[in-house]
């Protein structure tokens, strides 16, 4: 099955969910997934629909990772 453009972004967006790149902290993971769906919905690859569940998914995910980093011990 050949994949289209659509799925491809959605395939590279979320293995950099899954497996950030070596470095990258939660904010950086966070700021790079936006850009991506940015990017995404600027080329036409994705629309409005779907930019707007990826911005939900990575801020959901931001919220997760950074969760009781804030509260201290």
């Amino acid at each position: 099955m050949i994949e289209t453009g659509r799925e491809k972004a959605l395939t590279t967006w979320r293995k950099l969910m899954e497996e950030p790149e070596i470095r990258m902290d939660a904010e950086e993971q966070y700021e790079e997934l936006l850009k991506l769906a940015d990017d995404f919905k600027q080329d036409g690859v994705i629309n409005s629909g779907d930019w707007r569940e990826l911005v939900e998914e990575a801020t959901a995910f931001y919220a997760h990772s950074i969760e009781g980093l804030e509260g201290g011990t």
